[in-house]
């Protein structure tokens, strides 16, 4: 018998999940404007909890606002599911997503107690991208398409589907640690170009296994399409971002264009990687691992796989 979705749950974690890019695009927003600094104290914003926003202030205490209204759904969150969830595996999902987001906020605070130095930075940025794929998981295994009979699929290729959308995940993940330590200052851009040609790789290796194996299979081919079109245009948007930040090296301070396009990099960044596991979540949910077959993977069709 499988579990009986809860619409609740489901409907406020896939709300979360979307009110999570606002602080990660007010975190981008800070860091392009260069106002990481604009509040020199921490919790407090100069000593109270309300302070004038205006210039770097509006974005940085903006930033801690929206960042503690994520804190306060996530725990909301946390609480429904332990109360609700039959899972436990859901429900340990849920804590992990709470004590991330409270992880979060303190490697926050270390960043700007510690003036900004570039490894807490990246690692707050870094953190912030596995918080929001942690809520896109729980958005995804509430759901009822999730928590109903599903037909199954043998993966008899080798490497299986779930090792390659697995690596291709971690692949993306490396590539926003490393745009997270260009962005604050930890070493230059070169890195993150040249891992851009392994995300590539993975990205359209993933495809092809889709699209060979499990043509099929509606779900898979759908969250694929996703994924090709996040990343594409994130490619896309990657070689403007190189081209406005060469641009701007001279100018006296962050103007708009340099500002936008930034920000719109790091939160497609974030969406892409979220693409990538909804992907893996997917394969995990469909297919199970078959005989390996010599030459071209086959699949088999089963009737219907129960629950997770």
């Amino acid at each position: 018998m499988p579990p009986v979705p809860n619409r609740g749950i489901h409907r406020f974690a896939v709300a979360t999940a979307i009110f999570t890019l606002l602080p990660l695009a007010a975190g981008a927003l800070v860091t392009s404007n260069d106002a990481g600094l604009a509040v020199p104290d921490w919790p407090t914003s100069y000593g109270t909890w309300m302070p004038p926003m205006v210039g770097g202030i509006l974005y940085e205490h903006g930033h801690r606002m929206i960042a503690a209204a994520v804190g306060l759904l996530t725990i909301i969150l946390a609480v429904w599911i332990q109360r609700r969830e039959g899972r436990g595996w859901v429900r340990k999902l849920g804590w992990t997503a709470l004590g991330l987001v409270i992880a979060q906020g303190l490697l926050g605070g270390l960043t700007v107690l510690l003036l900004l130095p570039p490894a807490v930075s990246s690692a707050h940025a870094t953190l912030a991208q596995l918080y929001f794929c942690t809520i896109v998981t729980l958005a995804v295994v509430t759901s009822k398409w999730w928590q109903s009979d599903q037909p199954t699929y043998e993966d008899t290729g080798s490497p299986s589907l779930k090792n390659v959308s697995l690596l291709c995940s971690i692949v993306i993940v490396i590539q926003t640690i490393l745009g997270a330590a260009f962005r604050h200052g930890a070493f230059g851009i070169l890195p993150h170009i040249i891992w851009a040609g392994a995300v590539t790789a993975m990205v359209v290796w993933t495809g092809i296994v889709v699209k060979r194996r499990f043509r099929e299979v509606k779900p898979l081919r759908r969250s694929m399409i996703f994924l090709h079109a996040f990343f594409g245009t994130q490619i896309l948007l990657g070689g403007l971002t190189y081209w406005v930040v060469l641009g701007a090296r001279n100018d006296p301070q962050p103007l708009p264009l340099f500002v936008s396009v930034t920000v719109a990099h790091v939160l497609l960044g974030a969406i892409t990687l979220a693409a990538s596991v909804v992907v893996m979540l997917t394969t995990i949910r469909l297919v199970k691992r078959g005989p390996v077959a010599h030459g071209a993977g086959e699949t088999t069709r089963h009737t219907e796989q129960p629950a997770l």
